[in-house]
């Protein structure tokens, strides 16, 4: 199969587009960041990188902490109005009907309509360019009690999650398998597609 080769670009895909909230309950704010993920287990970590124009930036630097909202396939309006939009100009929690509620752990609000909210303490930081990468401690998780199955594990094939690919939103398809399932036993493995 030929290749062909570009220049250096943000082409790993896809992301996960999430809500960063920040503020306070009574002042919130709201930016979608692409740019985010996991970077430690124990202790749990996350990063999000900001451009330090942003609105937002501010906001977060000074406080030391936000949350990571993880949004579902309903709110992909929000998800690109809240990514487009300053807060500078316009309250996005009161455009976009989100509703921002106390977290446990921190000040930043959490939004109530996402099912996963990731509340985080910020340890460390690095400009790194365009933009500066919070590297965060991950103090608490909420998760919506509905998103449970009757098993108590997160039910995650029916929370209609998002993925962010070189400007475009997509809805997360079929579940294709679980973690270990290519080195299972055959009985448990079966009903996951095997390579040709």
């Amino acid at each position: 199969m030929a290749k062909t080769v570009l220049k250096p670009g943000t082409l790993l895909a896809p992301v996960p587009p999430v809500l960063v909230s920040c503020g306070t309950v009574e002042n919130p704010n709201v930016m979608t960041i692409g740019w985010t993920g996991i970077i430690n287990t124990r202790p749990p970590m996350t990063y999000i990188s900001v451009r330090p124009e942003r609105y937002s930036y501010n906001l977060i630097k000074d406080a030391g902490e936000f949350v990571i909202n993880i949004p579902t396939e309903k709110l992909v309006f929000a998800v690109d109005y809240c990514g487009v939009r300053s807060g500078k100009n316009v309250n996005k929690f009161e455009e976009m009907k989100l509703t921002a509620m106390p977290a446990s752990q921190v000040k930043a609000p959490i939004i109530m309509e996402c099912p996963l909210n990731i509340e985080c303490k910020i340890k460390s930081s690095m400009l790194l360019g365009s933009h500066e990468m919070f590297i965060a401690d991950i103090v608490a998780v909420n998760v919506d009690d509905s998103a449970f199955d009757k098993n108590g594990k997160i039910d995650f094939e029916n929370f209609g999650l998002l993925a962010y690919a070189h400007g475009s939103y997509f809805g997360l398809g079929e579940q294709l398998g679980t973690f270990g399932f290519s080195v299972k036993k055959k009985k448990n493995a079966s009903i996951y597609k095997r390579p040709l």
